[in-house]
């Protein structure tokens, strides 16, 4: 049973949740060690991690580090680089078409801030354990996302947003956006202006798609 995201705490030594994080962990590491010309292969280690086979044009050119998942959802075209960690206790969705650089990490889960309410709750049935609690994180369609950027739990990320290299993500990031620093914020919108097209000493005899 999916955490809901709706933060209420749960523990992650419950069985199931340890059965399907380790034959996650192993298919993690089945994975990193193909070859990157072993595409059908990758797809089938690919399809086990994520409970589905991966949507069309999904590339991740790992290693990879996934916790759950079959928590996890990838829209079509989707570029994941070098490194990519998921800690999906609850759901991460990642749209179409978008870009995500070297070493970025999403993250789900909170634990408590007090330091012995960290080492354990008393939950209904009498046993004291170590729980935390998760938020959903979403990414929309059309975002690229710089190197080293950490998302943190509860965030969505607007569609075409650009975050930049090693941002720190606390908060949700509208649409239309470039957004970077630690903690990330919103530095201005996209526009127009920010087209290649009006920088012909980069763009050369290229041009955009129509």
């Amino acid at each position: 049973m999916l955490n809901d995201g709706n933060g209420l705490m749960f523990w992650p030594g419950e069985p199931w949740r340890k059965e399907r994080k380790r034959k996650t962990h192993n298919l993690n590491l089945d994975y990193n060690r193909t070859y990157e010309d072993e595409t059908q292969k990758r797809r089938e280690i690919l399809t086990q991690i994520l409970g589905e086979p991966p949507a069309e044009g999904v590339f991740l050119q790992g290693p990879v580090t996934f916790h759950y998942g079959v928590h996890t959802k990838i829209g079509k075209n989707t570029f994941i680089n070098f490194n990519f960690t998921c800690q999906d206790d609850t759901e991460v969705t990642i749209g179409e078409n978008c870009d995500l650089g070297p070493n970025v990490t999403i993250v789900t889960p909170i634990h408590p801030i007090v330091a012995s309410e960290r080492k354990a709750l008393m939950c209904p049935d009498g046993v004291p354990r170590r729980l935390c609690h998760a938020k959903q994180v979403h990414i929309r369609d059309r975002c690229w996302i710089g190197a080293n950027v950490v998302i943190c739990p509860g965030v969505e990320i607007g569609e075409n947003c650009v975050i930049g290299a090693g941002s720190v993500v606390t908060r949700s990031i509208p649409a239309n956006s470039f957004a970077a620093g630690n903690p990330c914020r919103v530095i201005r919108e996209i526009t127009e202006e920010d087209s290649l097209t009006k920088r012909p000493e980069i763009l050369g005899d290229c041009r955009p798609v129509e």
